[in-house]
């Protein structure tokens, strides 16, 4: 099964020359997942050969401008362009006045349907489940009230072992109460036991995504042992004053972090305009953390 993340934004606050606000495109089992929405999140899907039309579900952290300024924009497109089928937002409750504003006054009639399903940013909870995966908040420390967001995977079913299937002549009719880790008995009186025809499936992958925090270990337990962790790092250390008077983190705190929540991998962005190029926040970040990446425009990276 495909599990994807793609970065459409890691600039903070301001866009930058080749870094746009805060966006990523989650895929899983093709389907698409919007997680923050920052001004010109359009234009790189567009760029990066993505078809917003596709994306039925939309998370956003907090309601500073550089995570949803570009949600109003989407949203009317999609309508322009003809949707019909509902999206379903998760969200601050606060962003659901917003939109209804922004439409109001420009007289927008949405074609398709908003499901407006407000966050509570006072406790972790699950937000949304399917048949492929399972999303929770984070409770992040911000200056204001924001949440991370946990992607796990559902376990999938256990895989048939088929040559043995065959070689034995389980009827196939029987194939999905294995898989199923049922036990059959079969009309000629045969006692087939799914252990000895199937196999594991593999272990559910996690992908954390922490916006906008300051250093805090109260929330170090929801991203434990994540197989790849995005989070910020807005500074580099030398300016820790300025992080903590921002409530943000530094990319050695980040990755001090990955390290401290056993993380297979970490993601940094979110970067500071004042950053032109990125090397020193990876060096800083790969000297505590060897296994991180920089989140940047336009790269996938698998989960």
């Amino acid at each position: 099964m495909k599990f994807e993340v793609t970065i459409l934004g890691s600039a903070s606050a301001t866009p930058v020359y080749n870094r746009n606000p805060t966006a990523q495109l989650l895929n899983c089992n093709e389907r698409q997942y919007l997680i923050d929405c920052g001004e010109g999140t359009q234009q790189q899907l567009i760029k990066f050969g993505f078809k917003a039309s596709k994306i039925d579900y939309i998370f956003i952290s907090h309601l500073h401008g550089d995570h949803f300024f570009g949600l109003v924009g989407l949203l009317s497109s999609l309508h322009l362009n003809g949707r019909t089928k509902p999206l379903h937002l998760f969200a601050p409750p606060a962003l659901k006045e917003i939109i209804e504003l922004q439409f109001l006054h420009s007289d927008t009639r949405l074609r398709y349907e908003i499901d407006f399903y407000p966050i509570d940013a006072t406790k972790p909870e699950v937000i949304f489940k399917n048949n492929d995966v399972t999303v929770e908040t984070i409770i992040l420390n911000h200056r204001i009230p924001c949440t991370g967001f946990k992607f796990t995977e559902k376990k999938r079913l256990r895989k048939l072992v088929i040559e043995k299937l065959e070689e034995d002549a389980v009827p196939v009719e029987y194939y999905p109460m294995l898989k199923r880790s049922v036990d059959v008995d079969l009309p000629d009186g045969r006692s087939i036991k799914y252990l000895d025809y199937t196999t594991d499936s593999a272990t559910p992958k996690v992908y954390c995504y922490c916006s906008d925090t300051m250093y805090d270990e109260r929330y170090f337990s929801q991203i434990g042992g994540a197989d790849t962790l995005y989070h910020e790092a807005t500074f580099l250390h030398e300016m820790l004053d300025r992080a903590n008077e921002t409530h943000h983190t530094t990319a050695k705190q980040a990755a001090e972090i990955a390290t401290k929540v056993k993380a297979k991998k970490l993601l940094i962005g979110h970067f500071s305009s004042r950053y032109k190029t990125l090397e020193a926040l990876l060096e800083e970040a790969k000297d505590g953390f060897d296994a991180t990446e920089l989140a940047t425009e336009g790269k996938t990276f698998e989960i």
